[in-house]
């Protein structure tokens, strides 16, 4: 392998060329941090966000028509909510809600009861794609792995880490006649990956990372493509809305406010409007 490793906020796809097995890792540095930046999450909350956010990142990466995923995770514990949404030109935006403080735990611990929904919205179709199923694994990666080993009838593993600075993932999946290729390549791989620490997921390059997990093996990489934060003020969004709400309502809340305040909990802006601004959305 002689290309030259990525900096972060890259996702890279791999090709072990004599096993049919698939791989990706996934990096994310700045866009993270822009992502939490002022959220004030405890620290079980950024591992979970950043850990939904490789595997968005990943899965949208490797999705064949494009388009934009949206993950939602619920749950009625401590942590009640965890969004990402990335779409075909690997842009990112989520968010979380939770207890103010909480103490680390496994995914079941801090959602409780819960459900994965997974939207999937491409231009072809009349409505998008929902797909909607309960939460089983102890983790993150445990909970996507279930999910796409069952709704793409393949093998697949996943390897995902996050803090406050980075947030990284490797994601290993068998292609169909993988066994016949080799009886014993996905066993193999799967338990090098095994090896890999958070500190290797969260530091490493993806050559290096992949030099270091699979020495021996035949492994093409592809070019990687950059991942970006992304959420604007979108005022005509938030002008939509009042619109829908009513001049009557918006106008008692001016009187008792003398303004309206409406924050975006997804990309946390927030908007201000006083009574001449008002006005003007229903001229």
């Amino acid at each position: 392998m002689n290309p030259v490793d990525a900096p972060p906020n890259r996702v890279r796809s791999f090709l072990f060329e004599q096993l049919d097995i698939r791989g990706a890792w996934v990096q994310l540095g700045p866009a993270w941090r822009e992502m939490i930046a002022g959220r004030d999450y405890p620290e079980p909350v950024v591992e979970l966000l950043g850990q939904l956010a490789g595997v968005a990142t990943l899965i949208t990466a490797n999705l064949k028509q494009a388009g934009r995923l949206t993950f939602q995770l619920r749950g009625e514990g401590a942590v009640s909510l965890l969004v990402m949404d990335c779409d075909e030109q690997l842009r990112l935006r989520g968010m979380a809600r939770s207890a103010p403080e909480l103490s680390a735990g496994s995914l079941p611990a801090l959602l409780g009861d819960g459900a994965l929904t997974l939207t999937l919205d491409t231009a072809g179709m009349r409505q998008p794609y929902q797909s909607h199923v309960p939460l089983q694994g102890d983790s993150v990666a445990a909970v996507f792995e279930h999910y796409l080993t069952q709704s793409e009838q393949t093998p697949t593993r996943l390897w995902l880490a996050a803090n406050h600075e980075t947030a990284a993932g490797l994601f290993l999946q068998a292609l169909p006649g993988a066994d016949e290729r080799d009886a014993d390549g996905w066993n193999r791989v799967q338990i090098l990956a095994g090896t890999v620490r958070a500190e290797e997921l969260l530091g490493l390059g993806s050559i290096k990372l992949i030099d270091r997990l699979f020495p021996e093996e035949d492994v093409r990489v592809y070019d990687p493509r950059p991942v970006s934060y992304y959420c604007p003020y979108d005022p005509a969004k938030i002008y939509s809305m009042l619109r829908s709400v009513g001049q009557t309502a918006c106008e008692s809340i001016l009187a008792e406010h003398g303004e309206i305040r409406v924050h975006d909990d997804v990309c946390n802006h927030e908007y201000v409007l006083d009574a001449a601004a008002v006005a003007a959305l229903f001229k």
